[in-house]
């Protein structure tokens, strides 16, 4: 039985331009060496690492890059704390800074515009790559919460600076700042959001609204893709969360149904091809 499925894919989503700026600069000298060292997974995408991985990409770790020495050695978008430079320095590392324009935009923000005894709170994935490069321009001092329950317990004091990591919804941001406003705190608030990803937030919900099915394709590990994908269900609650071609059954579908496709700012275009490829296949 052909199924016969309309399969269109969202032409705003893939990598954003931070991701893609640190993919080209990975591959270019892939190209010319044949290896490289990246600083963590260069994308929350393990299917696109793995390609990279084939072309010679190596990950290493923080503890890995205090063993290296006299090579080059990637630093992916979502930047580092302070104390990867003063490593590098030391071990003669040469480092190929791919950090997104906009985390280094926040993270001069974070070390520059503040008082040594003002409180810094970030809205942030606990131990996410930005987050901890994030802190690390405070030495360690900003307090990190991804849910305002986290501060119910804790003593602030009646003043203090929010902020944001890059890829979080910047509707959730103002709902708590306004909660923290609310229970009598002077909150001044930097909105620090990308808005090349918060616009997906506005734009997603007129593109799932014209199909039966949703696809939507991410790696486990993208916060931007859990924020994404909430989104998407919410406005079409017959969304189907993957990460690779594989995941997909046919039972999850109807003859003659539209099915749209889209991803995170982590999700490669060749990822949502191969997808689209499966389904019309059906």
């Amino acid at each position: 039985m052909k199924y016969n499925l309309q399969v269109t894919i969202d032409s705003d989503s893939g990598f954003c331009f931070g991701v893609v700026y640190a993919i080209d600069m990975a591959e270019e000298i892939l190209q010319e060496d044949g290896y490289l060292y990246c600083l963590g997974d260069i994308v929350h995408n393990d299917e696109e690492v793995e390609r990279l991985k084939a072309k010679g990409l190596r990950i290493i770790d923080n503890e890995d890059l205090k063993t290296l020495k006299n090579e080059k050695v990637l630093i992916r978008a979502h930047g580092e704390a302070p104390e990867t430079y003063k490593v590098a320095l030391e071990n003669n590392i040469t480092l190929i800074d791919a950090s997104c324009p906009v985390v280094l935009k926040l993270q001069n923000r974070i070390k520059t515009t503040h008082d040594a005894d003002e409180k810094i709170l970030i809205f942030g994935k606990h131990g996410h790559a930005e987050v901890i490069g994030l802190q690390g321009q405070t030495n360690n001092e900003a307090l990190v919460f991804q849910d305002i329950k986290e501060l119910e317990d804790v003593e602030l004091p009646q003043k203090f600076t929010l902020y944001s990591q890059t890829t979080k919804s910047t509707e959730k941001f103002y709902q708590i700042k306004e909660e923290l406003i609310a229970k009598g705190y002077e909150v001044k608030a930097n909105d620090t959001i990308c808005r090349q990803v918060s616009n997906r937030d506005k734009d997603l919900p007129d593109f799932v609204k014209k199909f039966d099915k949703i696809v939507f394709v991410s790696g486990k590990k993208s916060s931007n893709g859990k924020v994404l994908y909430e989104v998407c269900r919410k406005n079409n609650p017959a969304t189907y969360f993957i990460s690779k071609a594989e995941d997909l059954e046919i039972m999850m579908f109807n003859p003659g149904d539209k099915i749209g496709i889209c991803g995170a700012t982590s999700t490669p275009m060749w990822l949502m091809e191969d997808v689209k490829k499966v389904l019309e296949t059906y």
